[in-house]
């Protein structure tokens, strides 16, 4: 990606890579997010790199709002989705979404009920990065796991630096793929190597990514905006209303229910959160040790 300019005020890039001021797409004020317009071209960036731009329920609804701002907006033909860069001790530490904040999580707050409207949340924004009437490009930069990768998954096209890594690392962590990965994944890379990357959590680079159909293209990482925009460009200079019927008919083609697969993902998911091995994969993860799961 392009390298955000730094801001006195922060330590993080950033910056838009144009001149417009950041904005708020609709009725509330961003903080886990950017938002800029360049011409036809709306820019979403992750905007929590000192954690790696893990979601947090507020993530997830500043998203909702800035896609239908973006629907609203006649100007806006193309959205691109990207992560900000942490910039500490001189030092570069690229993102894309690290997935749910396992210290959100960890904390183990939420009762039966509130884990079902988080995931409900998290599948709705999913939902509507798929279903946006525009296309949505995923610029991943960095680290993509869990709901990072789901997220990109939703989006009409992955591009990815090819120091970028993208996984699913779910049964790893006594959990659950969501944001209809498995509908979404096998039909991107076949039944067969879905299978493999769910089960093994098989992290993937760039061009691998790419080799695997995961992703469309892979660049170096100081050029990765660059594409993402060029790309996005060409696609907005095509008819606004045959590209939202283009989209809406080659989805249906092969997928005609997704929210029968959210909701399978969603009692799947709240199985799993009410396991003792999920809270053993927090656990590890937090003690930066192998989970030991007894399958309770």
């Amino acid at each position: 990606m392009i390298y955000l300019r730094k801001m006195s005020v922060t330590a993080y890039r950033t910056k838009p890579c144009f001149e417009q001021n950041i904005i708020s797409g609709g009725m509330m004020e961003y903080t886990t997010i950017l938002y800029e317009k360049t011409g036809h071209v709306g820019i979403v960036r992750l905007n929590r790199p000192e954690r790696m731009n893990a979601v947090i329920e507020k993530m997830y609804l500043e998203l909702q709002d800035v896609l239908a701002a973006a629907e609203r907006d006649g100007e806006v033909r193309v959205l691109v989705l990207t992560g900000t860069v942490l910039v500490k001790d001189g030092k570069e530490r690229q993102a894309f979404c690290a997935g749910a904040d396992l210290k959100e999580h960890s904390a183990g707050t939420r009762d039966h009920r509130q884990k079902r409207l988080y995931i409900e949340l998290a599948h709705e924004t999913t939902r509507m990065i798929y279903e946006c009437e525009k296309p949505v490009i995923a610029a991943v930069n960095g680290a993509a796991r869990g709901a990072g990768a789901e997220m990109a998954l939703n989006c009409d096209f992955v591009l990815m630096a090819d120091t970028a890594t993208i996984a699913f690392p779910e049964t790893g962590l006594g959990t659950f793929v969501g944001g209809g990965v498995t509908s979404h994944l096998p039909a991107l890379v076949g039944l067969m190597k879905a299978k493999e990357l769910v089960y093994t959590g098989k992290v993937l680079n760039g061009p691998e990514a790419v080799s695997y159909g995961l992703a469309l293209g892979s660049f170096p990482v100081e050029t990765l905006m660059d594409e993402a925009l060029k790309y996005a460009e060409a696609i907005a200079g095509k008819a606004p209303v045959s590209m939202a019927y283009a989209k809406k008919r080659l989805q249906s083609s092969y997928m005609h229910d997704l929210k029968t697969v959210l909701m399978h993902e969603t009692d799947a998911i709240l199985s799993c959160m009410d396991t003792e091995d999920w809270h053993e994969g927090i656990r590890a993860f937090g003690e930066k040790r192998k989970p030991e799961y007894r399958g309770q």
